[in-house]
């Protein structure tokens, strides 16, 4: 063995011996998370994400023996797609709620027997019925996702019936101002839509 050689050797059994004495790998930390096999760190000057496999869906699916819980990012359907299945049997199933662009308001009952104009905060009363539902199913959490902050969504009137409710804004926290100037009947309603900013 050549002199000049044991340098080599010697920092490859270090390596040999610190990976093997510690479960985790930090990039950016010399303390990973204990539960985590790898801690991604970006320091706050050069803050930078983690970037996933781009891929189109028939890439996705041209995966041979995809892993369960392989994630990749489907940029036709725009989320990060994530294999359910097993390697024989993949089911790719899109996991970022925002590939979904807009949602309809939980129903709710605006009073006109009495005439007048009022507000009501749909945002307030979406993350009331959201986060506590009257029922829910056995093993079901007991509250639906929602998103947490008015900034998130737009708001929209898809329909109504001008000729009993007039509509005279929607700012941009949720609120709603309207007039009531009939009194509605059994069959009318609005379609109250969110969408994802």
């Amino acid at each position: 063995m050549k002199t000049n050689q044991l340098p080599q050797i010697f920092l490859l059994v270090m390596l040999f011996i610190s990976a093997s004495s510690f479960a985790q790998i930090g990039i950016n930390t010399n303390s990973p998370e204990v539960s985590s096999v790898l801690d991604i760190n970006s320091p706050a000057s050069g803050a930078k994400g983690l970037l996933i496999p781009r891929m189109t869906t028939v890439q996705k699916e041209a995966i041979t023996s995809p892993a369960h819980s392989l994630l990749v990012y489907d940029s036709d359907q725009k989320c990060i797609s994530q294999n359910l299945g097993t390697e024989t049997i993949p089911k790719w199933t899109c996991l970022t709620l925002f590939n979904r662009k807009f949602f309809y308001m939980p129903s709710i009952n605006i009073e006109t027997t009495t005439l007048g104009t009022f507000n009501i905060d749909l945002y307030a009363q979406y993350k009331t019925e959201y986060g506590t539902p009257m029922y829910t199913s056995t093993g079901a959490p007991t509250e639906i996702p929602y998103f947490p902050s008015r900034e998130s969504l737009y708001y929209y009137i898809s329909y109504h019936d001008p000729t009993r409710i007039t509509i005279n804004s929607i700012d941009a926290n949720g609120v709603m101002n309207y007039t009531t100037t009939k009194k509605a009947n059994y069959d009318d309603y609005l379609n109250i839509v969110f969408v994802i900013k």
